[in-house]
């Protein structure tokens, strides 16, 4: 295997730091494992590809490699070709969805807005602009808001039996 150039994450500095540790016998594999939150059989092997590779051991052999998930590059440009020419007002659900009625194409509406945001042809909820509402000035209608009150009293002392009183006051606006 060739050398690699690959800085190692702050993670990856502390689980060497750890290793390193383990092997000149000031911790045991057991707290190593506890400290790194992994088996003590994962400690074992990461011990084995630091004295086999040194530092580079920790690192991932897939970091800097393409995934192999990706979404073939071919079928990729054909999308965004066909949004572009057709579909460049649409949003990326209803773009998917003329994808698979129009194409027979079949994308998820992720992966549309995915594609659709790289080609520069949708714009996320961060960098869309925020629209500037104007406030709603106060309707003048004087007398719409009314407020009402009563209770029971004894308002014509003993000549007459309880009665309530009921106050509507117009709030000005």
């Amino acid at each position: 295997m060739g050398t690699r150039t690959i800085t190692m994450s702050h993670e990856e500095l502390d689980r060497f730091g750890v290793i390193t540790r383990v092997r000149e016998r000031r911790l045991t594999q057991d707290e190593a494992a506890r400290m790194l939150s992994v088996g003590v059989r994962q400690v074992q092997r990461m011990c084995a590809a630091v004295r086999r590779d040194g530092a580079d051991g920790l690192v991932s052999r897939k970091r800097g490699r393409p995934s192999t998930h990706r979404f073939p590059e071919r079928l990729t440009r054909t999308i965004v070709t066909l949004i572009t020419e057709h579909y460049a007002d649409f949003g990326p659900t209803l773009a998917s969805e003329k994808h698979a009625e129009r194409h027979g194409i079949s994308v998820s509406n992720e992966t549309v807005r995915k594609l659709m945001i790289q080609a520069g042809l949708w714009k996320t909820r961060a960098q869309r602009r925020p629209k500037i509402q104007q406030p709603r000035a106060r309707r003048p209608c004087f007398g719409e808001l009314i407020q009402i009150d009563g209770c029971d009293h004894h308002w014509f002392e003993d000549r007459a039996p309880m009665c309530v009183v009921l106050v509507f006051a117009p709030r000005a606006p």
